[in-house]
């Protein structure tokens, strides 16, 4: 993400959120890192669903070691056996296969996400089996490098939230949205300054 946007951000994030102003003031400027291989990061989300991140890791890197790069084709054409050794489970053998198969055959135009604006490129990618809002999120954020993602579902998100606002209960989506109107239009970086504060960052660490 741009330094110039990423600096804009914090100041603004640390002028209208009194919360916010302290964590931002501990963990320093926003280093949210980005990787533009669109397909790569969507494969990566897969295998990460519902797993450490520690084990997603260790998974990517043994499905790596078998196809030799993220694309399309290789996980076309590995074989099953080769894939579920790596690690994976059938259900996300099966999403990575539909994202490969959507990639080839246009249902998924990766080039061409970059130009769309965020509510269609997460109606694109929720065509893929495996993929839902969440995933989606996480890529307009660690792909394309969007700055206002508020992925209201993320636990980390949320469990940061209600401790730092002092909150009863995990903030509902209204709850949180409400809460982030101030953060606009840097909901993505607000959210990363969360996730630091609680020591890590999903996708990029």
């Amino acid at each position: 993400m741009d330094l110039v946007i990423l600096k804009k951000a914090r100041l603004s994030l640390a002028r209208r959120d009194s919360i916010l102003k302290p964590i931002i003031r501990s963990v320093g400027p926003c280093t949210l890192k980005t990787n533009g291989d669109a397909f790569e990061v969507l494969a990566r989300s897969i295998i990460s669903q519902q797993i450490s991140t520690k084990a997603a890791i260790a998974i990517s890197g043994r499905v790596l070691d078998k196809v030799g790069k993220f694309e399309p084709k290789r996980i076309l054409t590995a074989h099953d056996d080769d894939l579920r050794a790596a690690g994976l489970s059938r259900g996300k053998l099966l999403s990575l296969r539909d994202l490969a198969a959507k990639c080839t055959d246009g249902t998924v135009p990766l080039k061409k996400l970059n130009a769309m604006p965020d509510d269609e490129v997460a109606a694109t990618l929720t065509q893929v089996r495996g993929i839902g809002p969440w995933t989606a999120e996480m890529f307009l954020i660690f792909c394309l490098g969007r700055p206002d993602v508020l992925p209201v579902g993320d636990y980390g998100l949320r469990s940061g939230v209600q401790r730092h606002y002092a909150l009863a209960d995990l903030p509902n989506k209204a709850t949180l949205t409400d809460l982030a109107e101030c953060w606009k239009p840097y909901r993505s970086i607000g959210t990363w300054y969360i996730w630091r504060s609680l020591g890590g960052v999903p996708q990029s660490e």
